[in-house]
């Protein structure tokens, strides 16, 4: 038998897709990366992953991992030579069980984050992963990718909010490792090794996460603001002021906000008069544990010096959760104003917060010079150091214009992050996009050991091959 004729007998016809049915899955989110599969398999259980892995193993077909195809950099897109498999975890969206004395849900991989938040919270808990694409993106895909989102000065990232996974290697084994343990010091850390992986060492197909307690309160805030300098200065302020209850802050471009009032006009900044020119926005939220009226006290105090010594031009605070949904709501709709607005070249970086105001203008800087007119789309998680430093296209310049220049402006960007002792990914990871660009950021000794991880776990190379590294 065929390999398309064993997975039709394992999973069923229905299961298994091929031709144009297959072709949705081949095409990424932002439309940059198109490839061709030989079928989209659909398996419905761990059991059926770990079998369609033993048999692509056995044909010697490559398999490409896919949750909800939202990623950024092409990493659950196949090559165009139609042999690979993709393995999609829509399926396996299973909430396996809460515990609420341990603060732990385990779920399957194909679990859409917006419905892990919400059975956390019909639980009377919190799981803070937070992301634009939270209707839409999966937990297999968060944790493929160490995802971040808006909430990781205070919780962290998706690696910070793991405990345990259950992964199929690439023999197509099953590996149990769902423990809601805060300590176990018993050797290797597998499940760190797979998270961030890109399913290029084996697939996960399910994990136990962390919970909190649900905040008593939330306050958030929109801010105008002078400069990235008195951005930082202001995160600083905050963080002093607020501790651990600070849980969002964000930075945001004049630019990208205004691009979103054009594409929406449903959407409005909370500003009026002089306001509404201010070059800089800062989106904050505080969660707090006590009462409404001590949130919103030590809001308005530390908010109300900031402007008092100039820091801040303006301040909106939310009165209720509508308006606070709103704020949120004119940050998160800034990707999709992009992806309207065209493609643009992008970078996810992390920089050390007290660099990123000398990082924004020297490479803001570098670019006009190199190339005079092209925009810069800057916004990101300035509470953890991630930048969303994105360039699109000048007056006159078409889409096929700028991203022939994509490996220039890279040289410049990603060199900029280099010399200010930072990432080139911070939180989408590397995928197809930056798979080129890895060695020149990477040393030689750390390249060489992911080879040798990747070998000892993937011998056959078929698990998401052309991702992350150079064949």
């Amino acid at each position: 038998m065929t390999l398309l004729q064993e997975l039709q007998s394992l999973l069923g016809p229905a299961h298994v897709l091929v031709g144009e049915d297959a072709e949705p899955y081949a095409l990424d989110w932002r439309r940059r990366y198109r490839g061709r599969a030989l079928a989209v398999v659909r398996p419905g259980s761990t059991d059926e992953v770990a079998a369609v892995l033993r048999l692509c193993r056995r044909h010697g077909a490559p398999v490409v991992p896919q949750g909800g195809n939202t990623g950024l950099c092409g990493g659950a897109t196949p090559d165009d030579s139609g042999t690979a498999v993709i393995l999609s975890t829509a399926r396996l969206n299973r909430v396996r069980g809460i515990d609420t004395d341990n603060d732990t849900i385990t779920v399957e991989a194909g679990c859409v984050l917006q419905a892990v938040q919400e059975a956390a919270e019909q639980a009377g808990r919190l799981f803070p992963l937070s992301l634009a694409a939270e209707g839409s993106c999966t937990i297999g895909g968060n944790l493929a990718t160490n995802a971040g989102g808006t909430q990781v000065l205070r919780y962290g990232n998706a690696r910070e909010l793991a405990l345990g996974l259950e992964v199929v290697t690439a023999e197509g084994e099953i590996w149990n490792g769902l423990r809601g343990l805060r300590k176990d010091n018993t050797g290797y850390d597998l499940r760190d090794l797979y998270i961030g992986s890109e399913g290029t060492l084996g697939i996960i197909t399910a994990a136990t996460l962390k919970l909190y307690p649900l905040p008593v309160a939330r306050c958030t805030a929109l801010l105008t603001l002078a400069s990235v300098d008195d951005a930082v200065e202001l995160l600083s302020r905050a963080r002093t002021g607020f501790g651990a209850s600070l849980t969002g802050f964000e930075l945001m471009a004049a630019d990208c906000l205004q691009a979103v009032l054009r594409l929406f006009p449903q959407q409005r900044l909370p500003f009026e008069g002089e306001s509404l020119k201010a070059p800089w926005f800062a989106l904050l939220e505080l969660s707090d544990s006590e009462s409404e009226a001590h949130a919103r006290e030590r809001f308005e105090a530390v908010l109300g010096a900031a402007i008092e010594d100039g820091l801040a031009g303006d301040a909106a605070i939310a009165e209720n959760l509508a308006q606070s949904q709103a704020l949120w709501h004119l940050r998160e709709s800034i990707p999709l104003a992009e992806a309207e607005l065209g493609k643009s070249v992008k970078h996810d970086v992390s920089i050390p917060i007290s660099s990123i105001a000398h990082f924004v203008r020297e490479t803001n800087a570098a670019l006009q010079e190199r190339f005079p007119g092209v925009r810069n789309v800057i916004f990101g998680h300035l509470g953890d150091g991630n930048l969303h430093y994105n360039v699109a296209r000048s007056a006159g310049q078409t889409e096929e214009d700028l991203l022939a220049l994509q490996p220039a402006i890279y040289d410049v960007v990603h060199q900029s992050v280099q010399a200010h002792a930072g990432s080139i990914s911070a939180e989408h990871g590397v995928g197809q996009l930056k798979r080129d660009e890895l060695p020149r950021y990477k040393s030689a000794v750390e390249l060489a050991l992911m080879k040798r991880i990747k070998a000892a776990l993937d011998p056959q190379g078929l698990m998401n091959p052309g991702k992350v590294l150079q064949a």
